[in-house]
Order: structure tokens, then C-alpha cells, then sequence
């Protein structure tokens, strides 16, 4: 599996994905700087967690238009299977790669901690390491993690099984205690239509190990290493 891992500036988590497709993979990833205006072919693209140029104007919003999202899109285009963990699912929004938007959290507050993930579908690369309906627990470390869509939009979330994880309680129940940040429907995930691209906000990168406090994120990139291989 040949994996590009995209830095930007405000990039912190771009060596922990590096981190997890080498340790599934045997291979580490290429590097590919956010003004770089050719990428090599790959099988997986990874937008990392961070603080694109600081989270200024807005999360991810500058980092839509650096040279390399043309690239990105333009793999995308082609069917590539593009990851955007955090910071990456917010620049997949603003690059409308992924419908919808991310918010300030609901408490106003930056959110660090575990949470539980309820897998919605496992007919993704996705998620195919995974059972439907199966419970994990990943960490989340965002400010801008309240996704939001309108109704249509969402209503063609639901009905083209787009959602890819929802917040829940450790017993499985998307209730409004188990949801971080107020996202619309609990959404933890989302594909799009042709479950090519994901963006969540938790970060499966740093559940690897059971040293990590956790070690539920490694089907992640263990499933998309025998769907992309």
C-alpha cells in the first residue's frame, strides 16, 4: 500500500499517522509538503491532525487552498481513497471534498479525551477491519469538532449510509452525554458517496497501542491495508 501523508504548516500528528501505516504496512509513508504541486501515485492519501497555519480565519480553511489540495482533488477524482483525520476531515469540508461544515464545540471549550465510537457500516476500507454496530474507544483533541449539515444534506447522509462513526455512551447509545462537541446526529465520520474519502474527528493514529491507552484504531489501517494492497 503506498501511502502520501500531507504536512502543513501546524501539522503535529502527521509522524503518528507516518507512525501507524508503517506499523501495519512495513512501509513507511511519503512525506509530501503542503506546497508541493505534484503528487507521486498512491493508494491512500492522509490529511493529519494539527493546527493548520494555526487554525486562523478558520480550521482547515487555509489549508484548502494550499498547492497541494489541486492534487488531492484531483486524486480524488480518480477514486483514490483519501483519510482526514481532525484537522484533515475540517480541510476536507472546506475543500468540499465532504459535505457539511465543522463548528466551534457546542461548549466552547477545546475538547481532549477518549470517547466511544459506534461503527455505522463496515462496507468501507474504511471500516472493513470492523463489525457494524461494533463500539470503540478512540481519543479526540479538537476545538472545531461540531459538524453540522442541513437537512437535505443530511438526509442524504442517512440514506446513502454515508455516516461512518457516531459519538455513543460505552454501552452503545448516541445520547447527548456521549457527544463531545454537539456534532449534528452524534456524526463522529463521514464518507462520501462512493466511500473513497473519510473524515472524523477522533484520532485512530494515536489508538495503536494498548501503550497508547488504547489500541482500537489499529483495525483502521489494518483493514485499509488489505482493501488498498
Amino acid at each position: 500500500m503506498k501511502t502520501a501523508v500531507v504536512v502543513f504548516p501546524g501539522s503535529n500528528c502527521d509522524r503518528d499517522v507516518a507512525d501507524a501505516v508503517a506499523s501495519v504496512s512495513g512501509t513507511r509513508p511519503e512525506m509530501v509538503w503542503h506546497r508541493e504541486s505534484e503528487l507521486q501515485p498512491v493508494d491512500l492519501i492522509v490529511l493529519p491532525g494539527g493546527f493548520s497555519y494555526g487554525d486562523y480565519l478558520r480550521s482547515g480553511a487555509m489549508a484548502a487552498h494550499s498547492p497541494i489540495m489541486r492534487e488531492v482533488a484531483a486524486a480524488a477524482a480518480k477514486g483514490v481513497s483519501i483519510l482526514g483525520i481532525c484537522n484533515g476531515f475540517q480541510m476536507l469540508t472546506e475543500s468540499h471534498l465532504l459535505p457539511g461544515v465543522l463548528m466551534r464545540n457546542a461548549g466552547l471549550k477545546f475538547v481532549c479525551r477518549h470517547v466511544h465510537l459506534r461503527v455505522e457500516t463496515k462496507q468501507s476500507p474504511f471500516t472493513c477491519g470492523y463489525a457494524s454496530g461494533q463500539i470503540l474507544r478512540i481519543p479526540v483533541a479538537h476545538f472545531d469538532g461540531n459538524y453540522f449539515a442541513d437537512d437535505t444534506t443530511l438526509a442524504r447522509l442517512e440514506d446513502n449510509d454515508q455516516i461512518a462513526f457516531r459519538y455513543v455512551s460505552s454501552e452503545g447509545s448516541d445520547t447527548e452525554d456521549s457527544n463531545p462537541n454537539g456534532s449534528i446526529a452524534n456524526i463522529a465520520g463521514i464518507f462520501n458517496k462512493s466511500k473513497s474519502i473519510l473524515g472524523l474527528m477522533p484520532h485512530p493514529d494515536r489508538a495503536m497501542d494498548p501503550v497508547h491507552g488504547g489500541s482500537d484504531g489499529r483495525a483502521m489501517f489494518e483493514g485499509l491495508l488489505g482493501a488498498l494492497q
